[in-house]
């Protein structure tokens, strides 16, 4: 294929070129995630407990950059396939500007309403008190953290994935280093306890951010797709990215909104189902990193092929995509199921921690298939443009989630192994949905 020519190929050596950088891309951060909760996890039960609440708090806040991404993402895909390059360069330098607004206003909330949310979902007081001045911190790395996805939906939507993995590498570099020595005080550090996590975290992104931008100008993609002479402000061009990305935008903050309020159902609990829900949420992050990547590279290759005028080979594409993601998926499912005291053994807790952690790990990875369906079947959608339909179908599934979680953990007052079966009820829901929607043909049609 030519180097001007950016068209995408239905095969599944195609797929994987994509999906594999995108793997490794969304990797490391999961990583950086457990990395944090390994060395929090030394400091006490208490504090991996709490490392979940904030974790969970800022995926909420971050998640707003992932459906930027994603919206943005699409857009670029979509221009690709029609070999418009100097269209690329404006997408993306507008989604810039657009990120660097929703970060300001992410800090300017967080400041404003966490207090009053932890005071009315938490129980206990040193908890609550941890995780404020946690995320007033943490939420400070959210202008790097935007501008690092908005250049990779750059990266993806032209099919230059691989160089991701730099970026998210040298992330993780410094996370680990920082992690150890910021939060038990060595190097020369002050240990500073559960907040060197949070000063960790916004140096790597910094770094992921630098690093991305850096490929970005040596390998000249800067002059092919003219960024530096597009950097007026473009209402049209904004407002279509505003357009297709705020349902996702809401999409995503909704679902993570719904599993903070799960947790803040379990804390109700006791510390220990906290903690071990913590690190479950680690392991699915970890491992569910497959479902994402082939997930957006269905965003990327639906909107890619829609672009080239192709629209009849988008569903079988779309089953193609499916069936790695879910063979991959469960090739996973099974090794966690084999060594499941191995993966839960790093975080360094009790016997009775691994207990009860193992039931629920099995229930978990139970519901790997359906998500590595649903989440190719959902991105299918955002790749047409559909990115309303999206947001209608998260709330059909929320509901019936919400309604679920609050049932088991609030009013029957069951065990969390029935707590976690909400994964199945949502991927069904979610994967259903999407399904028929799709078979419907209506994304033809604009």
């Amino acid at each position: 294929m030519s180097r001007n020519d950016l068209r995408l190929a239905i095969t599944n050596r195609q797929v994987l070129s994509i999906a594999l950088p995108i793997s490794m891309a969304l990797l490391i951060p999961q990583i950086n995630f457990i990395t944090n909760n390994i060395f929090l996890g030394a400091l006490g039960e208490r504090e991996l407990g709490t490392a979940g609440i904030t974790g969970v708090y800022y995926l909420v806040v971050a998640v707003v950059g992932n459906g930027l991404n994603n919206g943005l993402q699409s857009i670029i895909s979509r221009r690709a396939g029609e070999n418009n390059f100097a269209a690329i360069g404006r997408t993306y330098i507008q989604g810039i500007r657009m990120s660097l607004f929703f970060a300001a206003a992410g800090i300017l909330l967080t400041y404003a309403i966490t207090p009053l949310l932890m005071q009315r979902f938490l129980h206990s007081p040193q908890v609550e008190q941890e995780a404020i001045h946690f995320l007033y911190i943490r939420v400070w790395g959210l202008p790097f953290l935007y501008i690092y996805q908005m250049s990779n939906a750059f990266l993806v939507g032209t099919n230059h994935s691989r160089y991701l993995v730099y970026g998210t590498l040298c992330e993780t570099i410094v996370n680990v280093f920082l992690d150890y020595s910021m939060i038990g005080g060595h190097f020369g550090f002050p240990a500073l306890g559960f907040d060197g996590a949070a000063y960790a975290s916004i140096a790597a992104e910094l770094t992921g951010m630098c690093v991305v931008l850096s490929c970005i100008s040596i390998k000249g993609l800067h002059r092919r797709f003219f960024l530096f002479r597009q950097i007026r402000f473009d209402r049209k061009l904004s407002g279509v990215i505003f357009k297709q990305s705020v349902p996702l935008v809401l999409q995503y903050s909704m679902s993570l909104a719904s599993w903070l309020y799960f947790y803040t159902l379990i804390e109700h609990h006791g510390t220990l189902g906290l903690a071990v829900s913590n690190t479950l949420r680690n392991i699915i992050g970890l491992f569910g990193v497959i479902c994402w990547a082939f997930a957006s590279t269905t965003n990327t290759m639906v909107s890619n092929v829609i672009g080239q005028g192709m629209p009849s080979k988008v569903e079988p594409l779309i089953r193609r995509i499916m069936l790695l993601s879910l063979l991959f998926c469960l090739c996973i499912a099974l090794l966690l199921n084999l060594f499941p005291r191995v993966f839960l053994g790093v975080y360094g807790q009790d016997e009775t921690f691994i207990r009860t952690a193992i039931p629920l790990l099995r229930m978990v990875t139970g519901s790997m298939s359906l998500m590595a369906i649903a989440t190719v079947w959902l991105n299918a959608v955002t790749g047409t443009g559909k990115t309303r339909i999206n947001l209608a179908i998260e709330i059909v599934a929320l509901v019936a989630y919400i309604i679920y979680v609050y049932q088991v953990l609030e009013h029957y007052q069951l065990s969390l192994v029935w707590a976690w079966g909400s994964e199945y009820l949502y991927w069904l829901i979610l994967g259903s949905l999407a399904f028929w929607y799709m078979r419907t043909g209506k994304w033809r049609y604009t």
